[in-house]
């Protein structure tokens, strides 16, 4: 099971710390609003992108940025330790959206 750390959170911004468990992923979703901003902080993960297909490894110290309304995964690819990473998601309304998978 995953767990986040909330930083800070106002009407418009979010930043928490999310840390995913050996094999764990995140849903396939997008957000409407808010852009997400990623920084890796432990272990091995791996962002996925649609539309176009893409994979971006996020080790820790690397970052990407996830623009609205693109259908994104997290993902931890190792069988044997949880992995971290800062999220910061703003400017806007926060929405979760699950896409098909």
């Amino acid at each position: 099971m995953s767990q986040a750390q909330t930083i800070i959170q106002t009407d418009d911004v979010r930043v928490r710390i999310l840390e995913l468990q050996p094999g764990q992923a995140t849903p396939w979703h997008y957000h409407t609003e808010i852009t997400d901003f990623m920084v890796g902080l432990s272990g091995d993960l791996l962002v996925g992108l649609r539309d176009p297909a893409e994979e971006i490894p996020l080790p820790p110290g690397s970052r990407c940025e996830i623009a609205v309304g693109r259908v994104h995964q997290v993902a931890n690819r190792s069988a044997v330790e949880a992995a971290q990473y800062l999220l910061v998601q703003g400017v806007g309304t926060y929405d979760f959206i699950e896409a098909d998978n």
